[in-house]
């Protein structure tokens, strides 16, 4: 397909929709082969089967945040003491994905698809999640792409370069991450209501490419799946559920379907077990989703002013509660014989100072290193330039695909939930303030502006990072904290992070040029994220919060009414 789009007009084509489906984003002949009648047919059989138990599950997360604002912490549920004693394992590691050593992330953007599947990584992760700006035209366009990446027709071409990128003959196994449980698509409406974001993801996606995918990639299973921001084992039961009816429709064998769901809110740690037990048909692993990990501590423990994190930089895997998580969950995977996937190596290289980037891909190799010696069975990178870097570490393996059978870190059957909770050491200091505020708002301009994965500062930020951002200035101002690795006692105040905001909106302008500040959305999301650091009630999702600026409904043709 190509995905030039056609331009809006009032009273155009609208997309066949089957009976109680309002499609209200933008008709385009292109994304109108996604949005068939019997694909959005699919899409709203899963939302009327499955919404009623993503409403309690939801309101389940409401109620274990009442709980911990009024000073509970989590820790593992007794009721499910049975499970993680028993000696139950996972269905068998498909052979296609056996192999995982280093995965590559991205949006689901033409170029970068085609440059993902190429780079010489064992996966690719194709996101719809946080690494991508959920507009209308990202999404669908999205679609389009992996439809076109499955059928091995996918080109692009670089006007700017007279460029044409193509698949290689080998390319990387296709997973793709739909949005969490949580967030909208209000582009579709269903008897009404929005959609869920995730079946639309998902069940686009599953309904035009499980057949050719099985065939071409799979082997015989598949599709494959990475689930993000779950918070309890019930939220992994619905997504079974989801799988079994899918397969149930595609006529495909029970367990076709995998997924690895990422541990990265800190209630799941506890739910591990539980999780991999409710997938346990559909599972190929865990993975550390470390960056959200760190922002979901913060948020879990928001009324806890005994908690503070100390500056975001100094919160990585050397702290004694994320080795915890990352060793358990090495230990849990294997014990119930899929994947332990280890975190995201951020970094983008450095072109323009070699001493920086030389010390940069030296930080990426210790920490990959570490993974590998731990026992995970691959990693992530956010960058081709890491794959051989993240390639060689993880030759520790030698000629095994993982290290499932071989690492079984029992070791790590002694850690408790105080190791899981323990309070991360160090100081927090005006720069990292400083930094939280100059990375969120310029993430979030971007994101306004229909990019979701941003180079800043030498790394590839997403969503996490400006969540981190966020929630930590929230916690800092809310609790008066003194910034204690300065030296001059100084604590933070709606007044002192009011100057810090004008001062890193002049340096943002500074580096980022004039013209760019003029034609950026950098002071509309100055507004938000100081509005949101601010707020008396700390918000979930920074995402959430500010979707509806990105909504761009299109009226309803009344020719066809």
């Amino acid at each position: 397909m190509e995905l030039e789009t056609s331009v809006y007009r009032p009273n155009a084509a609208v997309y066949d929709s089957p009976d109680g489906v309002e499609v209200r984003g933008r008709y385009d002949q292109v994304f109108a082969k996604i949005l068939t009648r019997e694909a959005l047919g699919f899409v709203a059989e899963l939302q009327r089967e499955f919404r009623g138990h993503v409403r309690y599950a939801m309101e389940c997360r409401r109620e274990a945040k009442r709980r911990y604002n009024s000073g509970a912490v989590p820790g593992f549920d007794p009721s499910t003491k049975f499970i993680r004693d028993g000696e139950w394992v996972c269905a068998s590691v498909p052979p296609a994905v056996a192999d995982r050593r280093v995965e590559i992330t991205g949006p689901v953007e033409r170029k970068m698809i085609i440059n993902a599947l190429n780079s010489g990584a064992k996966v690719f992760m194709a996101d719809f999640e946080d690494a991508l700006s959920p507009s209308w035209e990202n999404l669908m366009k999205g679609q389009v792409n992996l439809k076109d990446a499955v059928d091995g027709t996918i080109t692009f071409h670089d006007k700017a370069r007279n460029k044409v990128y193509k698949l290689n003959d080998q390319v990387a196994k296709l997973f793709v991450r739909p949005r969490g449980w949580h967030l909208p698509e209000a582009h579709i409406l269903i008897d009404g209501e929005p959609a869920i974001g995730c079946l639309v993801d998902f069940g686009l996606y599953f309904f035009h490419n499980y057949s050719k995918f099985r065939q071409t990639q799979g082997s015989g299973y598949g599709p494959f799946f990475y689930l993000p921001k779950m918070e309890h084992s019930r939220e992994a039961k619905i997504w079974n559920s989801v799988f079994e009816r899918a397969e149930k429709m595609a006529g495909i064998e029970r367990g076709s379907i995998r997924a690895t769901v990422l541990i990265e809110t800190l209630p799941a740690v506890f739910q591990m077990n539980e999780i991999l037990y409710e997938l346990r048909d559909h599972s190929v692993g865990l993975n550390c989703g470390r960056w959200d990990y760190i922002f979901s501590y913060v948020k879990t423990f928001q009324a806890h002013p005994d908690r503070l994190l100390p500056d975001r930089v100094l919160v990585g895997m050397g702290q004694h509660f994320m080795r915890s998580y990352s060793d358990l969950l090495i230990r849990t995977c294997h014990k119930r014989g899929v994947h332990a996937m280890g975190g995201m190596a951020a970094q983008i290289p450095i072109r323009d100072d070699p001493k920086a980037n030389e010390m940069a891909l030296d930080l990426v190799k210790k920490d990959k290193l570490r993974e590998v010696r731990a026992g995970h069975d691959g990693t992530w990178a956010a960058h081709p330039g890491l794959i051989p870097i993240c390639m060689d570490a993880f030759s520790h393996m030698g000629k095994n695909p993982n290290q499932i059978k071989s690492m079984k870190r029992e070791d790590a059957t002694a850690i408790t939930e105080e190791d899981l909770l323990q309070i991360p050491r160090g100081v927090r200091t005006l720069d990292g303030l400083r930094l939280n505020t100059r990375v969120g708002i310029q993430y979030l301009a971007a994101w306004l502006t229909g990019s979701g994965s941003v180079p800043l500062y030498n790394l590839m930020e997403d969503a996490a990072t400006a969540e981190i951002s966020r929630v930590q200035n929230w916690q800092w101002i809310r609790y008066g904290v003194e910034l204690n690795g300065d030296g001059l006692g100084v604590r933070v105040s709606k007044e002192l992070f009011g100057r810090v905001v004008e001062e890193e909106m002049e340096r943002i302008e500074k580096e980022v040029g004039k013209e760019k500040f003029k034609k950026g959305m950098y002071k509309e999301a100055c507004k938000m994220f100081t509005k949101q650091c601010t707020a008396a009630e700390l918000d979930d999702f920074l995402t959430l919060a500010v979707y509806d600026h990105i909504v761009a409904h299109y009226p309803i043709n009344v020719s066809r009414l």
